[in-house]
């Protein structure tokens, strides 16, 4: 961003005192100067025609004034200049690790657990535009929805279309964190991050989740758990002859494992017991894993001379032609 000029030399601007001093002197000169000519009758003079040369004589020292008065300007050495900012970011990778089993289709948050999960994971993604992200689903198996990217639109078109019953019911907490560290273990961002949701037991899978847990520690990856699900019963969706009806289940989640996972790889564990309490967690996620942003300013100068001192020149060279040619003095 260009701003305003400046003088490296500004006193030298003081030296333009002699262009009024050189007006002054030229139109005193001027009034001093008086042909004389004898003649018997001077009353023809004023209807006699005065020759443009009359007029054209004072543009000398117009173009030697301004001449003058460009390069004393030039001497002063006038700049401008361009400023801005530099912005680096070092962005997070973040996995989010969401269980799609059925159970997570229990309304004790709304519309469902599920829904309520996507919605906030959604805008936790949208406020986070300098990071890597993505997404790994998991069941009674674990699937990577979406390998880390920054095209987050394509992550968020994603989440929309998640829903229960995509891949095999069951809970492998193990296996969808494994999966999720396979996908950051080559990660070189300043922060490596899992936000592991689910709403059960470990009851599927081929990996123990502490032995991912393990993995994920050695690889420098932090694991935040949420635990999802209110206390004692939820509605839960049942078919049953006559359409689909809500039963209370026992909410049974293994809290003492998720949270041993966070302790052991630096991370915290939260239980979300309602959609508000959803959304404070991942704000308190978003507050505690910030990128790093590096803002360099810088300011360059500009000189500007060069064109007043190329005005002063083409000032000066009409002023020595028109003084050889068309306002020579003739002798």
């Amino acid at each position: 961003m260009l701003t305003d000029i400046a003088f490296a030399n500004p006193g030298i601007l003081y030296v333009l005192i002699v262009v009024p001093v050189m007006i002054v002197w030229y139109i005193f000169r001027n009034s001093k100067q008086y042909a004389s000519l004898q003649v018997s009758d001077a009353g023809m003079l004023p209807m006699a025609p005065k020759s443009a040369r009359i007029y054209l004589r004072h543009i000398l020292f117009v173009f030697r004034t301004a001449a003058i008065s460009a390069m004393i300007i030039a001497l002063a050495r006038p700049q401008s200049s361009s400023s801005g900012t530099n912005m680096t970011i070092e962005g997070i990778d973040i996995v989010i690790a969401l269980d799609v089993s059925g159970s997570m289709l229990a309304r004790d948050l709304v519309p469902d657990r599920l829904e309520a999960s996507k919605n906030v994971a959604m805008e936790f993604i949208k406020g986070r535009p300098g990071d890597r992200m993505g997404l790994v689903i998991f069941s009674g198996e674990t699937f990577t929805q979406v390998p880390l990217t920054t095209d987050h639109s394509i992550l968020l078109n994603m989440f929309k279309g998640i829903k229960s019953g995509m891949i095999q019911d069951g809970t492998a907490i193990g296996d969808g964190l494994a999966t999720s560290v396979n996908r950051l273990r080559d990660s070189k961002a300043i922060s490596k991050v899992i936000i592991l949701l689910t709403d059960g037991v470990n009851n599927a899978g081929s990996v123990d989740p502490m032995t991912a847990a393990e993995i994920a520690r050695v690889f420098g990856v932090r694991v935040y758990t949420i635990g999802v699900g209110s206390y004692g019963t939820a509605p839960y969706p049942v078919q049953t002859p006559f359409g689909i009806q809500l039963r209370d289940m026992k909410v049974d989640i293994d809290e003492a494992l998720l949270k041993q996972i966070a302790d052991l790889t630096g991370g915290i564990y939260y239980r979300a017991t309602s959609n508000q309490k959803l959304e404070s967690i991942y704000k308190e996620i978003d507050a505690l894993e910030k990128s790093k942003i590096d803002v360099t300013e810088f300011s360059r100068k500009h000189e500007e001379f060069l064109p007043l001192l190329i005005l002063a020149f083409i000032l000066l060279l009409t002023e020595f032609l028109l003084k050889q040619t068309i306002l020579r003095v003739q002798t």
